[in-house]
C-alpha cells in the first residue's frame, strides 16, 4: 500500500491533468491511519465510535480531512430498528479487521456474537427517531470529523433512504 501511494503522488502535475483528486483510505487501525496522513489526504473511519473519530483526528492532526461513517436505522418500531442494525453489523463481524477494530474500540469477545451484542450494536448504529439518530451524527462531528456519511440501514437494497435522509437533514437543520 505505501508503494503504491508513493507512486501516485510521484506522478508529476502535468501527466495527472487538472487537480489532483484527494485521496482517502479507509483506516481502521493506527498504521492505516498513519499511513492516511503521511499519503493521503484522508482518513475513512468506517463502523467506527465517535471515540475512534477523536483518536483518528489526534493522529492525523488539524491538516488533514477525517471522514467517518455513521449508520442509522430509522423508521419503524424499536425492534425493527435493532434488528436491522444487528443485521448491518452482523455482515461485518465475519471479518477480522472490522473485530480488531471494535476490540481495539473498547468492545470484548462477548460483544463480537453472531449479530453483534446489543451494546456493538448501539455504539454504531444510531437509532430511534430522526432527532435521536442525528446525535449520533454530530458526535462524529464534535469528536473531529471534517464530514460524515451518513448510511441508511433499510429492509433491502430495494429501500429508498431517501425518505430517512429528509428526515435526517431537518433534523439537522440543512
Amino acid at each position: 500500500m505505501r508503494t503504491y501511494l508513493e507512486r501516485m503522488n510521484s506522478v508529476p502535475a502535468e501527466i495527472e491533468e487538472g487537480a489532483r483528486p484527494a485521496r482517502l483510505l479507509a483506516a481502521l487501525g493506527p498504521k492505516m491511519i498513519e499511513l492516511s496522513r503521511e499519503l493521503a489526504n484522508s482518513a475513512h473511519p468506517y463502523l467506527a465510535t465517535p471515540e475512534q473519530t477523536a483518536a483518528t483526528r489526534t493522529i492525523l492532526g488539524p491538516a488533514k480531512w477525517v471522514v467517518s461513517e455513521q449508520a442509522v436505522a430509522i423508521g419503524g418500531t424499536a425492534e425493527d430498528q435493532l434488528r436491522r442494525a444487528h443485521a448491518h453489523v452482523g455482515a461485518y463481524l465475519l471479518l477480522e479487521n472490522y473485530r480488531k477494530s471494535w476490540m481495539r474500540q473498547g468492545f470484548d469477545e462477548s460483544d463480537l456474537v453472531p449479530g453483534g451484542s446489543d451494546r456493538l450494536v448501539r455504539a454504531l448504529v444510531g437509532m430511534g427517531n430522526a432527532e435521536q439518530a442525528a446525535t449520533s451524527i454530530t458526535a462524529h462531528r464534535d469528536a473531529g470529523a471534517d464530514h460524515v456519511v451518513v448510511q441508511i440501514i433499510s429492509d433491502g437494497p430495494a429501500s429508498d433512504p431517501r425518505p430517512a435522509l429528509r428526515e435526517l437533514a431537518t433534523a439537522l437543520h440543512f
